[in-house]
């Protein structure tokens, strides 16, 4: 089942001789339970387009389908909640509340949605992840490694159609890498979850099922 296209996205900053073209034409299909490698060099586009997938920018040209619904065009609220719903982020700062323990960041987004907590999935989670006795813990009592598994589990928490993670292991040791490019491997398997990272990590790349290079704002050819 296709969980993501896109059709001819372009987004463009500046004009004329200045303009730079982020992301120039890019095709993309994405079926659900796949795990994607955003690969490339520094400018290549990545960042952009996950920036798009996710609603955080608009393009300049283009469409993006989420579970098949075109979120382009909703108003600010209705996309917040559409982004919310559907769309799960782990960034490579982990962006924690840092005044919430771990079980209070995880849940919040279903907080903020009006929602309670399904405890049966997230024992699940959390003892996939491994972080089921840091529940109480504040974020700064953790190492980067448990800060990134809590970031996962809170993205995990809505059972979002697609799970962007943008660098996640570029703060952390090869050891801490190693075991959350694992993780969101096996939350592939265990949850049937799409996620689609930006990674500079090669022995994370070779763990996805599909590696999308990038370069000058398209997806190269083969990819």
């Amino acid at each position: 089942m296709e969980i993501v296209k896109t059709c001819g996205l372009k987004k463009y900053f500046g004009n004329g001789d200045y303009e730079v073209r982020a992301l120039d034409g890019v095709d993309l299909s994405v079926n659900e339970g796949e795990f994607i490698a955003v690969v490339g060099s520094s400018g290549s586009g990545k960042t952009t387009l996950l920036n798009m997938l996710g609603g955080l920018d608009e393009p300049t040209e283009g469409k993006i389908y989420i579970r098949g619904q075109r979120f382009q065009g909703m108003n600010r609220e209705a996309k917040t909640i559409f982004r919310r719903r559907n769309v799960g982020f782990v960034f490579q700062q982990f962006n924690l509340v840092p005044v919430l323990n771990v079980y209070e960041n995880i849940v919040l987004p279903l907080r903020l949605d009006g929602q309670c907590p399904d405890e049966e999935f997230l024992e699940r989670i959390v003892s996939l992840l491994k972080i089921r006795e840091k529940l109480e813990q504040m974020p700064a009592a953790l190492s980067g490694g448990q800060q990134q598994r809590a970031a996962i589990a809170r993205a995990l928490c809505m059972r979002p159609a697609i799970i962007l993670a943008d660098e996640p292991t570029g703060n952390l040791d090869s050891r801490s890498s190693m075991e959350v490019a694992s993780l969101l491997k096996t939350c592939v398997w265990q949850f049937n979850q799409t996620v689609i990272t930006v990674t500079h990590d090669e022995e994370m790349a070779q763990m996805a099922d599909r590696i999308l290079p990038m370069e000058d704002g398209r997806i190269r050819e083969g990819g």
